[in-house]
């Protein structure tokens, strides 16, 4: 079962020493909750946040193949050019974070490539104590974190450099309605867990 909700209460159980914490679900659980009752369970709970829609992930994607293959790159470069032109930083504890990599081709080749991170470089450029030459970059998070207004940012810049290039998109008023709706689901859930 995974569903949103609100935590309401915390308490400990005083005999058996143990947390009990209830919440109030958003949807009908009717249905699962007795295949569940007096069960070992796994519980995650995590904040909630609105994702955007399957379309848009798949529209991003379906986009951004026909822009590697009209600039002969692959996906994963044009992925992460993407992110470094309109994509978000990476922050911990309200800082952004950096890595160090070494500034050769080989160091730039493979940051432009790389799938399991994302990474955008700086001019800043220190000389190690052996001295090998390092840039650094700011860390991005991977598209898959992004809310809806994130990745309607993402978006409006991947169908900006297609049209440039000649490449079809979704006709304006589609592309406006997408994006409608985007907002409107977000100001749904907002309204919700309010």
């Amino acid at each position: 079962m995974n569903c949103s909700g609100t935590l309401k209460s915390i308490s400990k159980n005083w005999i058996t020493h143990k947390w009990e914490v209830t919440f109030e679900i958003q949807e009908d659980i009717t249905h699962t909750v007795w295949e569940i009752a007096d069960k070992a369970l796994s519980i995650t709970i995590k904040k909630y946040r609105k994702r955007r829609s399957l379309d848009a992930n798949a529209y991003y994607w379906q986009l951004l193949s026909k822009l590697a293959e009209a600039n002969g790159i692959s996906k994963n470069r044009a992925h992460n050019i993407m992110l470094s032109r309109y994509g978000q930083m990476e922050e911990y504890d309200g800082h952004l974070v950096y890595v160090v990599v070494p500034d050769t081709p080989d160091g730039a080749e493979k940051a432009l490539e790389a799938e399991t991170y994302h990474i955008k470089p700086t001019s800043q450029v220190q000389k190690g104590a052996d001295g090998t030459l390092f840039r650094t970059y700011k860390m991005l998070r991977g598209s898959s974190t992004y809310d809806t207004k994130e990745m309607s940012y993402l978006i409006d810049g991947l169908v900006g450099e297609c049209r440039e290039l000649g490449i079809e998109t979704l006709p304006p008023r589609e592309l406006e309605r997408m994006m409608a709706v985007y907002e409107q689901n977000h100001n749904k859930s907002m309204r919700r867990t309010d």
